[in-house]
């Protein structure tokens, strides 16, 4: 089938599983488009789907690429979500040849489910059993999976559940890439803007600030993301990490982070601002070295430009520095790829993130996602696992994500001790995360484990128009704080 421009008819009779049957077929069809419907007369053409569960055993009907319908049936266990997915996944393997790495595992969690099952006390054979046999994972995303949990556990198992981690979103970038998806907005259109948002995001941070004081809240991490942050000016991170100062006590943080981002806005006066109001670690990400593949995903900057942004980092005094890599852009080939992680590893950052493309429906390299599927992202991954752990780069956080190539993972690769902790408590979702700005999240976890999430708006104009209706929303804020703090006291 076109993935980007025919609708692929999917038939649900006695069922309502639209969720779990879209994340099975986007294992296979990472940039297709689906048509729900509840009658058979819906499943037309040369490709559909058609999940049963109406009678006393559970079908399910494919036909793809015009060939013979393929059924396979079975019969309730009493998990029949699970069985119908069971169902879709097998047959979907035969007809396109293609076996998932992380079998029909589609959360973006997998290390929580390895995390969670070693507190039960299960053994690393058992851990292998239970999953590998019930979601289908191959044996070698098990092992990274495990390794990830060994190296995040002691972590955890110290986190500190009556603190929170702060969030600050500067959602701006000089131009946005062909891959991104995130709520970003270009230098060039936001200019106006800039004085009326950093005020805004001043006054906000004023506000979290007071609730965190008002309910005896300590604050654990902080982590500056966007966007890009080092876009804006330096005066204008002054004042953001100023206000940050102003209303936390910044002294009594474990990690402060900030993601310096693209190096065409690294200067050496932003970094000393970075470092002189309180953040020890920053992200200088290159994603590739290759000055063709840089072109082509819309950066400005070379590959030179990034050795040349991470060497002034060292050179302002920052001894925790993470870089990000991508495996699988656009006309990059596995060699390339290996000559960025070899020259990023000779550079001996304290962590290396290696994502896996991803290609969102919001993202530019959305439209032309079939000319994607030849792509070498699988042997690049697969190299730099062995690359990075045989240079002492232990995997500590992962997560995965809808529509990534070849059902990929991202990982966070760390020297002994430089594990970042925003990345794992965001990953682990066991500790409330408070976020400020634009399109930033806050995501409340109550004693129990309760979970509640509030949105800020995603645009700058409507951030700065309805300020003071947003704030209306922090007195859920201050009940989540309370309740922490009591349950913390008894």
């Amino acid at each position: 089938m076109n993935q980007n421009t025919s609708k692929m008819p999917v038939v649900l009779i006695g069922n309502s599983f639209k969720y779990e049957t879209e994340a099975i077929l986007k294992l296979f069809f990472n940039t297709a488009r689906f048509a729900f419907g509840d009658s058979l007369s819906e499943a037309s053409g040369d490709d559909y789907v058609i999940a049963d569960s109406s009678g006393s055993k559970m079908s399910v009907t494919v036909r793809l690429a015009g060939g013979l319908p393929v059924t396979e049936a079975a019969t309730s266990d009493g998990d029949d979500e699970f069985t119908l997915c069971r169902l879709l996944y097998g047959i979907l393997c035969r007809l396109t040849g293609i076996t998932p790495p992380w079998g029909m595992m589609t959360g973006i969690r997998p290390v929580k489910k390895v995390v969670d099952l070693m507190r039960k006390g299960c053994s690393e054979d058992e851990i292998f059993t239970v999953l590998g046999e019930k979601y289908l994972i191959q044996p070698k995303k098990l092992r990274l999976a495990y390794d990830t949990a060994v190296n995040q556990l002691p972590i955890l198992d110290k986190i500190d559940s009556s603190a929170v981690s702060l969030y600050v979103s500067i959602p701006f970038c000089p131009t946005r890439c062909s891959y991104c998806s995130f709520v970003s907005h270009s230098m060039d259109s936001a200019l106006k803007l800039m004085p009326e948002y950093v005020d805004a995001l001043c006054r906000e941070l004023a506000v979290i600030g007071r609730i965190v004081r008002e309910t005896d809240t300590k604050i654990d991490t902080i982590y500056f993301g966007g966007g890009t942050p080092t876009s804006i000016s330096a005066d204008d991170l002054r004042s953001i990490m100023t206000a940050v100062a102003d209303n936390f006590d910044v002294s009594a943080v474990r990690e402060y982070s900030v993601e310096a981002g693209r190096p065409d806005t690294i200067t050496e006066e932003k970094l000393r601002v970075i470092k002189e109001l309180g953040a020890q670690r920053v992200s200088v990400n290159p994603q590739t070295l290759n000055d063709d593949v840089l072109r082509v995903i819309g950066r400005k900057h070379s590959g030179a430009d990034a050795i040349r942004a991470f060497e002034l980092a060292r050179k302002v005094g920052f001894t925790n520095i993470n870089t990000d890599l991508i495996a699988g852009l656009p006309t990059e080939s596995v060699d390339s790829f290996r000559y960025t992680l070899d020259r990023m590893i000779d550079l001996s950052p304290e962590s290396i993130t290696v994502h896996a493309l991803t290609i969102k429906r919001a993202a530019d390299l959305f439209g032309s996602g079939d000319s994607n599927m030849d792509n070498p992202a699988a042997e690049m991954v697969d190299h730099s696992i062995q690359r990075l752990m045989g240079c002492g780069y232990l995997p500590y956080y992962m997560y995965r994500q809808k529509n990534t190539v070849d059902n990929l993972e991202n990982v966070g690769y760390a020297k002994k001790g430089f594990e970042s902790y925003y990345n794992i408590f965001i990953m682990d979702e066991t500790q409330t995360i408070l976020g400020a700005g634009c399109a930033a999240s806050t995501k409340l976890v109550y004693p129990g484990g309760k979970i509640s999430r509030i949105h800020n708006y995603k645009f700058p104009y409507e951030y700065i128009r309805r300020f003071d209706q947003l704030m209306e929303k922090k007195n859920e804020v201050t009940e989540c704080l309370l309740k922490i703090r009591s349950a913390a006291l008894r």
